[in-house]
């Protein structure tokens, strides 16, 4: 627990950091209960990391398999990933709990803010982000397509509103050229959830699934590319090419179907999806498109 760090940070956001955990955490309400509440959302950050960790070999199980049924966590955010993956991992879709970690993680933290006296608070995990709406409060939530090269330097590619009315209490992005390896080619495929679990959980499947067969995509066994994954073998995308706008096209109409099945099956309530210039969106999004994808 020593190793958890947190700071003010000068727009009065804290960060929360501990090994791979990054979080930052807004909230505001009443005088002295976001104090209060991001006190309380700290006290339960310090022990995360050491509680999945000793889940870890659990987490790393692929779903799919007949080990990954009896798969049964102890921890409460374990048990969310867990809940979060187990409906993707069917037909013999190799998932790990893994996929749902950042989302869950938030999900826990928000559950702090979770009062009458906050307004809004959100918690933001590397980019899936918890929410909490107060009734008629409201967040505009930018969007950016390429994280790799720092979003201070970045204009925003698109922008969308989500207030208290909408079920949508989840966002998360997931796509080649984020932190996470992805298994398609999508710059980035945003997803709108009622939780941050379920979108962190289907924007790994939905990002997976942009994609073509093309021989000069870059392709590495992901533990290659870091010993640690709990892809082992499995080839993730390293580099993309400029694809033909017909290729491009095609890739993300695979993204978009896995995205409307998402929809129809109840676990998310929007996605958007973007690869090289071109955007899909489905379901009820709220988009500024004349700044997508540009």
């Amino acid at each position: 627990m020593s190793g958890a760090l947190r700071a003010r940070l000068g727009d009065g956001r804290w960060h929360f950091q501990h090994g791979p955990i990054d979080c930052i955490v807004f909230a505001e309400g009443e005088s002295g209960a976001a104090a209060e509440c991001i006190d309380r959302a700290w006290l339960r950050f310090q022990g995360v990391l050491d509680e999945l960790v000793a889940e870890l070999p659990l987490l790393r199980t692929d779903l799919s398999s007949a080990a990954g049924a009896a798969v049964a966590p102890r921890g409460p955010i374990a048990r969310r990933m867990v809940a979060a993956c187990r409906a993707h991992a069917t037909g013999g879709r190799f998932l790990t709990a893994m996929a749902a970690v950042a989302g869950s993680v938030a999900e826990e933290l928000i559950v702090a803010f979770a009062e009458p006296r906050i307004h809004r608070a959100y918690v933001n995990n590397g980019g899936d982000i918890a929410l909490h709406l107060a009734p008629g409060a409201a967040f505009d939530v930018g969007l950016f397509t390429d994280p790799a090269h720092g979003l201070a330097a970045l204009p925003l590619d698109g922008r969308f509103a989500i207030d208290s009315a909408w079920p949508v209490r989840g966002i998360a992005t997931s796509g080649w050229r984020g932190r996470s390896f992805s298994l398609g080619i999508a710059d980035a495929v945003t997803v709108l959830a009622a939780s941050a679990s379920s979108a962190d959980a289907a924007a790994t499947v939905i990002a997976n699934a942009v994609d073509v067969d093309d021989p000069r995509i870059v392709r590495r066994p992901a533990s290659e590319v870091r010993d640690d994954s709990d892809l082992g073998h499995r080839l993730v995308t390293c580099a993309v090419p400029l694809l033909p706008e017909a290729r491009v096209a095609q890739a993300l109409e695979n993204g978009r179907r896995a995205a409307a099945r998402e929809i129809a099956a109840g676990r998310i309530v929007a996605a958007l999806l973007c690869l090289q210039g071109q955007a899909r969106d489905c379901g009820a999004i709220a988009l500024d498109h004349q700044e997508t994808c540009p």
